[in-house]
């Protein structure tokens, strides 16, 4: 795990936006974010939500790469076990 990853599974314990993922950790670029919530989709350690509904997405639906403003995001019981080891 890297430690931009770590940083980012830190604020997924609940239901975040990406708007406030962005506020919290004001030292990434937009584009950079998005790079990391992309790695922690594909390593199965965030799931994405619906932002107005909270309901879990199918990964069929997700577009991080154009989308990835419009979805909420949740670290998966997977990713909090990877980030509570380190």
């Amino acid at each position: 795990m890297t430690e931009q990853e770590y940083e980012v599974l830190d604020e997924l314990y609940f239901v975040q936006t990406f708007a406030y993922l962005a506020k919290q950790l004001p030292h990434y670029q937009e584009i950079e974010l998005r790079n990391i919530l992309i790695q922690l989709l594909a390593k199965g350690w965030i799931k994405c939500l619906d932002a107005h509904t909270k309901q879990p997405l199918d990964t069929q639906e997700i577009d991080l790469e154009t989308n990835y403003q419009t979805y909420a995001y949740l670290a998966t019981k997977s990713g909090l076990l990877v980030h509570n080891s380190k």
